[in-house]
């Protein structure tokens, strides 16, 4: 339908008009639920059920649709894998300190729903883990110390070309 209504004309009977059009061009031929009732749910369903259905239908990501409470739990279970995935402190530590700046915001503002109490992260104990975690770095042999070579300073190879 990218045709716009007609100035002067009912929005009723232009729909109509469309309707009629389509049938007679037989773009309602073949449906595979012509002529049948459509299928009637058991029951109805709320808003976050058939969200869920959707997101499990389209294979999308259900953790957006979570309450913050809720999203920020499990974001601080994840934390640890995230964290382990991470190669330099300071990225460590940012990573936890951006986390418990979001659990702060959540403490702050106004919660619609339910509230949900989420603890923060400690900074230090993620760290102390991350470093456990990690791999001793291989030893790094000291390279051998270069033969020292007798030189003679330059003014007195000076002098000695010259005597």
């Amino acid at each position: 339908m990218t045709q716009r209504k007609p100035t002067g004309m009912t929005f009723e009977t232009w729909v109509e008009q469309r309707i009629r059009r389509a049938r007679d061009d037989g773009a309602f031929e073949g449906l595979s639920l012509a002529g049948k009732p459509l299928p009637r749910l058991d029951r109805e369903k709320s808003s976050f059920e058939w969200a869920l259905e959707w997101a499990a239908r389209e294979e999308a990501d259900v953790t957006a649709m979570l309450p913050t409470g809720l999203a920020l739990r499990k974001e601080r279970e994840e934390l640890p894998a995230l964290i382990a995935r991470q190669t330099s402190e300071i990225a460590v530590r940012a990573l936890v300190e951006a986390h418990n700046a979001r659990v702060d915001q959540y403490y702050r503002r106004p919660v619609e729903g339910v509230w949900v109490p989420v603890g923060m992260a400690d900074v230090e104990e993620m760290v102390a883990r991350w470093r456990e975690d990690r791999p001793a770095p291989p030893a790094v042999a000291a390279p051998p110390p270069a033969p020292s070579v007798a030189r003679r300073r330059w003014w007195a190879r000076r002098r000695a070309g010259e005597s």
